[in-house]
């Protein structure tokens, strides 16, 4: 627990985590506007306008689903930032040039990654926590003013706020890994960045031309391998033809997390850091 708190002080000790909540924040406001006109166009019979084929559509019309969709807002540009969090948990160490003073303070380097690790899911966590909340109060809200009944009692939705949970802690793990494969902080911090943000939307819309291709929306269950489009599977509660089941997105980011934190720890305790 020393460790961890040591963890946890070097974050606060930055400006960093404050632009990352800034940013976290902006993201939850401005998602759940656009969640919300989406939810009101497709739960009042205007599905139409979105352009939707028939079948997703009408797939869409579900209150449960488009509740627990509205309740995890902001949740792709939040797990961008724990991510960079968990990124600079790891650079900031050799950026500050403060790692070798690390690990021969606590030679087992694995206990050092793995108090990172725990530190990491904490922070992870407070974003979880804090979101939730302004979800949970403004969706709530939206959803008794439109008589939709806020849905809270369903347990997909109380599903979608536990993996959501999970999910966070999950990518500052994953941010983690990332920084123990590219420790020098700016290449981290921009690479995994341009993966997430540019990455998803071109491989994206690589599945979407090989769909059309081959004439089949099963292919496009595939995106599911994306660790971005994996999160958001696995809140999601609207049986769509074009997505996978919840925990198959569920099993995808769990492997992820496993492979990176395991690779991570590996490198570290073999690295040299003279």
């Amino acid at each position: 627990m020393n460790l961890v708190r040591s963890e946890l002080l070097k974050i606060r000790t930055t400006a960093a985590w404050l632009w990352m909540a800034l940013g976290a924040l902006l993201a939850v406001a401005l998602a759940f506007v656009t969640n919300a006109w989406l939810a009101h166009t497709t739960l009042t019979g205007d599905a139409d306008m979105l352009g939707l084929p028939p079948e997703e559509a009408a797939a869409q019309q579900d209150v449960v689903g488009q509740a627990a969709n509205l309740y995890t807002s902001g949740q792709y540009f939040g797990l961008l930032f724990v991510m960079l969090i968990g990124v600079l948990m790891v650079t900031n160490e050799f950026f500050h040039q403060t790692a070798t003073t690390t690990f021969l303070s606590t030679p087992k380097r694995t206990s050092v990654i793995f108090s990172k690790l725990v530190a990491a899911s904490l922070i992870g966590f407070v974003f979880w926590l804090v979101t939730s909340v302004i979800n949970l109060v403004a969706g709530a809200l939206f959803m008794s003013i439109n008589d939709f009944g806020t849905q809270l009692g369903e347990w997909e939705v109380q599903r979608a706020f536990l993996f959501n949970l999970l999910a966070y802690a999950l990518w500052t793990i994953l941010g983690i890994g990332v920084g123990t494969l590219i420790t020098n902080q700016i290449g981290a911090v921009v690479t995994s960045a341009v993966v997430y943000l540019i990455g998803t939307q071109v491989a994206s819309l690589f599945f979407f031309l090989l769909s059309s291709w081959l004439d089949s929306e099963a292919v496009l269950k595939w995106q599911v391998v994306l660790p971005s489009v994996a999160s958001s599977v696995m809140v999601n509660s609207i049986e769509s033809p074009m997505l996978p089941a919840w925990w198959v997105g569920a099993l995808v980011l769990v492997g992820y997390a496993v492979v990176t934190g395991t690779i991570g720890i590996l490198i570290t305790r073999r690295r040299d850091i003279s």
